[in-house]
Order: C-alpha cells, then structure tokens, then sequence
C-alpha cells in the first residue's frame, strides 16, 4: 500500500522575538526557506508534507527575552543519517518554509537525501548549517551580511553558495560535495582566499585570485583587508568552481 501524501499548514507567533536560532529536519523530504512577505506578526509559516503512516511533523517554539529558538522535524527521527553519495534518494515530501526578515537569524537545516533551498536575501542572517545525504543545494546569502558562517555539504548532488554584495566583516564559507558539481559566487570588490580541491573534476578558479600555495588561491589584497571571504570549496567526483559576479 502506497504512502499517502498529507500537508499541514502552520505559523508561528513572534512573541517580540528580535534573533532566533531556526533548526530544521525534513528527515528525507525536500525544503525551500525564503523570506516571510507580508507584516504579520509572525516568526515563520510556511507548508509541511508528511507520509500518513509516519505521523504529523514535530514543533516546538521557545522564548528568552528577545531571543526564540525554533525546531521542526519530521516523524522518523530528530536527525536524519547522512547517505553515501550513491544513496541518494529523490524525495517524496516538499516543506516551505516562510522567515520573518527583520530577525536576525541561524539557521540548522537537515534532509537525509531532498533537495535544500535556502533563498536568505533580504534577510539578516549570521550563521547557516545546511546538510543533505545526497540532494542539491543552493544557498543565497543577503547582501550587507556581516561576519558570515556559512556550510553547505551534501553526499552526492551539487552545491551553489552566493554571497551577497557588500559583505563585510571576516567571513567563512564551506561547500563540499561527494560527488556532485561546487560552485561559489564570491562578490567582486571583496577580498578572499579561496581552498578548492577536487578529487576526479576540475578546479576553475576566476583570475583576480592568484595561487599561493597547493590548492590554496587569494587576492592580492587579501592580508590588509578590513572585509574578506575564506572559501573551502571541495567535491570528490565533480567539478569545483569560484567565479566572481
């Protein structure tokens, strides 16, 4: 007997919430999080599928002061395993997830082998984790970002990071695949080092980021810049790719 398909609809209140720390688990399914439009008073809405025999998806919201802490997971387990590249999986499940963009935010987001979508410009955003066992990621950071976290790994598809323009402050970026294509889209103006490796695939590396040492790249202005950009870019079996937009 097939899985039947359900879908519950939710929202979460602000509360007054100023950051939030957001923790995401698909389990297996896929996720698109993007920006909450609108002035509701809201922290998150957004649409959850979920397969009838495994049970409606978990929430749970807490506050201190101004600051809430946010989790929703999918029925199977809290923290799906990560596939071997070779086990990835298409996903049966869609959640969209709609963020309130005057919080500031971190966000964890987890699918044992969906796709992840984070869409984050034109929000304020400091730290995102993101992890798929094999799906395809694509990740959009906010342009005016600060002091940036960023990771985005998966076992087996490709992997998109984009920063935005006037990025400040000192920033990390990782984007590591199994096997799929890596690309990065650092912004021009902003000074990098770049770490690219591939295992079977090329590098290719946009100019203005000369070689200094084994798969280690940067600008020249690099060492004496206020703003800047450490990239590890790694895949095992694709391509890896640092350009300039």
């Amino acid at each position: 007997m097939a899985n039947i398909v359900l879908t519950e609809q939710f929202s979460e209140p602000l509360n007054g919430a100023k950051s939030a720390t957001i923790e995401i688990d698909t389990h297996q399914g896929n996720l698109v999080v993007d920006r909450l439009a609108g002035g509701e008073q809201l922290l998150a809405a957004g649409t959850l599928e979920y397969l009838e025999k495994r049970g409606l998806p978990t929430r749970h919201l807490s506050s201190s002061n101004d600051a809430a802490q946010l989790a929703i997971h999918g029925a199977g387990g809290t923290r799906a395993a990560l596939r071997l590249p070779w086990q990835a999986c298409n996903a049966a499940t869609d959640w969209n997830i709609h963020i309130n963009p005057r919080v500031a935010l971190e966000i964890d987001a987890v699918s044992g082998g969906g796709n992840i979508k984070l869409d984050l410009t034109g929000m304020e955003v400091a730290r995102v984790s993101a992890e798929s066992g094999g799906g395809n990621m694509e990740v959009a950071m906010p342009e005016k970002a600060a002091n940036l976290s960023v990771a985005a790994t998966t076992g087996g598809g490709n992997v998109t990071v984009e920063l935005g323009r006037n990025t400040k402050g000192g920033n990390t970026v990782k984007a590591e695949s199994g096997a799929g294509n890596v690309t990065v889209l650092v912004p021009s103006g902003i000074a990098a080092k770049i770490h690219a490796v591939s295992g079977l695939g090329k590098v290719i590396v946009d100019p203005r980021f000369g070689m200094i040492g084994s798969d280690t790249y940067q600008s020249a202005d690099y060492e004496e810049a206020r703003d800047r950009i450490e990239v590890t870019a790694k895949s095992g079996l694709g391509n890896v790719s640092i350009t300039t937009k």
